[in-house]
């Protein structure tokens, strides 16, 4: 009689193991036919730790894989309701694959799985982008992590196991600078470059999270060695040059800007960059071949016309100060010392007019041209100036 109580003991633990396994089963019957409310009910009760009899479901890995895929439903539900059954399922699933495959240790589930975590890869895809669209950095961020998390599981690194990703880790490296976490924007944009991704575009977002950390010397190197991988890419040439220029280093800034030139010599910008520099350098008839050289290539490059005019109008001003030195008894002296400076000031209207032709509107032309017509004795326009600016 003992025995026959010992054995019927043994079949009822038996009975409550396969209920909570039989949870599982319902769980998946209930996603399959579009109730994932109840579904989702269903396998947190199956893994419901506060509960001793979900002992056998709890360390079953297809309990876990189940529920990947019940959290994976809900996700790509258009149903609003069904959305709202959790916060973040895609990351439920991860984590629940991940578990499955952790219990899973006589690989009997693995192969489910891969095919699993295949979609769910392009279901963090889509939301990636999505977030990333909506300027939810973030959790673009988060899901393109995630999607590297799974690349780099065993069971996906089988079949290539030295396949990189390199689109996800520029992604992850673009959503991370987005969302203002400049380390892992460095440690993906790092990772990218260090393939040979994007070539040098990379290296100069690279710089550019570097940059955001205030750190100007990491900066500049991760820039050299792309000018060393990729010395005909002009766009590492133009942040090299930004760098020593804003940090005031002009012979670097005008070694590079020079060699910028050669590679692409028909780009206004350059010519532009390095009439600015000569400039700074008190080297003004360089700085005027280089803003003429400027407006050649684009007769509508307004900043061109605009430094060049102002080169000009501000030697007209220091003439005039040679002028007021000149003593008063010598007046033909200061009246030809005057004259230079009229000289200047006739140089820097018409490109004065020009900048006004090109922005019409724009302030700084139209305040230049006041002082110039006024000072050149030409009241007609300069009453005509006055009544576009309101005065």
């Amino acid at each position: 009689m003992k025995k026959t109580l010992i054995l019927l003991s043994f079949i009822l633990l038996a009975t409550t193991g396969f209920a909570q396994k039989g949870k599982v089963s319902s769980a998946l019957n209930f996603k399959d036919t579009g109730r994932l409310d109840k579904a989702l009910e269903a396998i947190e009760e199956a893994i419901d730790a506060s509960n001793p009899k979900t002992k056998s479901s709890l360390t079953w890995p297809r309990t876990w894989e189940v529920r990947g895929e019940v959290f994976q439903a809900i996700a790509q539900s258009k149903d609003p309701n069904v959305r709202k059954l959790a916060s973040d399922p895609l990351t439920q699933a991860v984590n629940s694959y991940k578990k499955a495959l952790e219990l899973d240790t006589k690989d009997r589930f693995s192969k489910s799985i891969k095919i699993k975590l295949t979609l769910l890869t392009n279901d963090l895809t889509n939301q990636a982008v999505e977030a990333f669209n909506a300027e939810n950095y973030k959790k673009a961020l988060l899901s393109f992590e995630q999607i590297l998390e799974l690349q780099d599981l065993p069971v996906m690194r089988a079949d290539n196991p030295n396949a990189v990703d390199t689109i996800i880790i520029f992604n992850a490296g673009l959503a991370a600078y987005n969302a203002s976490d400049f380390d892992k924007a460095i440690q993906y944009y790092g990772e990218a470059a260090k393939h040979g991704y994007n070539e040098g575009r990379t290296y100069q977002l690279l710089s550019k999270a570097h940059l955001d950390k205030k750190d100007t010397t990491t900066a500049l190197t991760v820039l050299q060695q792309a000018f060393q991988k990729y010395p005909s890419d002009n766009g590492v040439l133009v942040e090299m040059i930004n760098i020593y220029i804003n940090g005031g280093k002009t012979d670097d800034a005008m070694k590079y800007l020079k060699l910028a030139i050669e590679q692409d010599p028909g780009n206004a910008t350059y010519y532009f960059a390095q009439g600015s520099l000569f400039d700074q350098m008190n080297e003004q008839e360089k700085s005027i071949e280089s803003y003429k050289n400027a407006i050649r290539i684009n007769p509508e490059y307004y900043d061109a016309h605009y430094n060049l005019g102002a080169l000009y109008y501000n030697n007209g001003v220091k003439q005039i100060e040679v002028a007021n030195k000149v003593p008063a008894s010598d007046n033909a002296r200061y009246e030809a010392e005057l004259a230079k400076a009229d000289e200047w000031f006739s140089k820097a209207l018409p490109l004065m007019e020009k900048c006004r032709e090109i922005k019409p509107d724009d302030p700084y032309a139209l305040e230049s041209l006041r002082n110039l017509y006024y000072r050149l004795k030409m009241m007609e326009k300069y009453e005509e100036i006055l009544k576009v600016m309101g005065q």
